[in-house]
């Protein structure tokens, strides 16, 4: 239990960390805390028979049914063989199925099955179990300050990329 100051309130048993960061630590910083969150989602979707990255295919069919494979690689931004693999497998676990499209037979989609849609309750709540411990003790501005600079960041790279800069010659 936390102390008490006069006014009554508790004081927070944690530290805020004072480091001046700088942009150079933004890379590591968001890669090491993307990793973390994917590493604790699979963990939290293990019971449920689900890998790493099989939750944004079911996620997306959830949305849209009756996807392409290259339009799924193309939402998830994979390439289009490792889509193919995970279709596979997710077939074979009973998640998805495959059927020709009904107009234009060359075409196939990817459906999900019972199964799949059940599991997207269990992907829901690992997701929502795991952004609690993500933000534990941030405020509610926090959170969507946070998310609002996420999705800066995510747009800023989604446009065409900028040259590498050529190191000054003397």
């Amino acid at each position: 239990m936390g102390k008490k100051h006069k006014d009554g309130k508790k004081s927070k048993s944690k530290k805020k960390d004072q480091t001046e960061y700088t942009l150079v630590d933004l890379s590591p910083a968001l890669t090491q805390a993307a990793r973390s969150m994917r590493t604790v989602l699979s963990r939290n979707l293990f019971e449920s028979g689900l890998y790493a990255g099989q939750d944004g295919v079911i996620l997306s069919l959830a949305e849209s049914d009756g996807m392409t494979a290259g339009g799924l690689a193309q939402k998830l931004g994979v390439k289009a063989p490792t889509m193919t693999r995970t279709i596979g497998r997710m077939e074979a676990q009973g998640f998805l199925e495959r059927k020709p499209d009904a107009e234009d037979a060359r075409l196939t989609k990817v459906y999900l099955t019972a199964l799949g849609r059940d599991s997207v309750r269990a992907i829901e709540m690992a997701a929502a179990a795991c952004d609690r411990l993500a933000t534990l003790e941030f405020s509610e501005k926090e959170i969507r300050n946070l998310v609002r600079l996420l999705k800066a960041i995510d747009a800023n790279l989604q446009a065409e990329a900028l040259p590498l800069e050529e190191p000054d010659e003397d």
